[in-house]
């Protein structure tokens, strides 16, 4: 992930969501009736993190972003062994990053109630409509994240919060490959980040 360059003048305002720019075509973002979920683990050493205050950001940016009903978005903090791992498997890259991002494209893909594997003798299929909308994962290295916060984001919290919000767009279907998708999402982790993370 790039640094997000100087905010331009005409960026939208955080509270301005009729004007928000959103991807051309993202994923689904209306579950069935049920609230958005965020599950978040820590499953690494290097970097105290607390863990609910990024799962309570990530779950803001998804409501903000228009997420409703019964979603669901995995968060895990993970060693820079795994995310390497991940990295090169993935993406084809080598060495750690910061944040990788694993949104569910398919729009026909949805949970499964708890030992749903068989229908058994006394069970119908399950609905798909009444089943959570699995949204993805977003993986964030935090030893990666304080290693350049002092270059990037500035503190490691601020970084940290810009990996999840970061994490959690591209979920969403944002991408920054082309100059004009990445004006549009570092406009929107700008706002996103004053509204949730810099107003605390």
């Amino acid at each position: 992930m790039k640094p997000p360059p100087d905010a331009p003048g005409g960026s939208s305002h955080p509270s301005d969501d009729a004007d928000v720019l959103r991807p051309r075509q993202g994923p689904r973002r209306h579950g069935p009736e049920g609230e958005v979920q965020v599950f978040g683990a820590d499953e690494q050493e290097a970097v105290d993190v607390d863990v609910d205050r990024w799962v309570r950001l990530a779950r803001d940016v998804l409501v903000a972003e228009g997420v409703r009903g019964d979603a669901e978005l995995s968060l895990l903090f993970v060693e820079e062994e795994a995310i390497a791992e991940l990295n090169r498997r993935f993406m084809g890259a080598d060495g750690p990053t910061d944040v990788l991002a694993f949104p569910i494209d398919d729009p026909a893909v949805a949970g499964r109630w708890p030992d749903a594997g068989t229908t058994g003798p006394d069970r119908d299929d399950p609905d798909p409509g009444d089943l959570p909308l699995l949204l993805g994962d977003v993986i964030v290295c935090p030893a990666v994240a304080a290693r350049q916060a002092p270059d990037h984001a500035g503190t490691l919290e601020d970084e940290l919060a810009l990996l999840v919000v970061h994490g959690v767009l591209h979920v969403l279907g944002h991408d920054h490959a082309e100059p004009e998708e990445a004006a549009v999402m570092q406009a929107r982790e700008r706002a996103l980040l004053q509204r949730f993370h810099q107003r605390r």
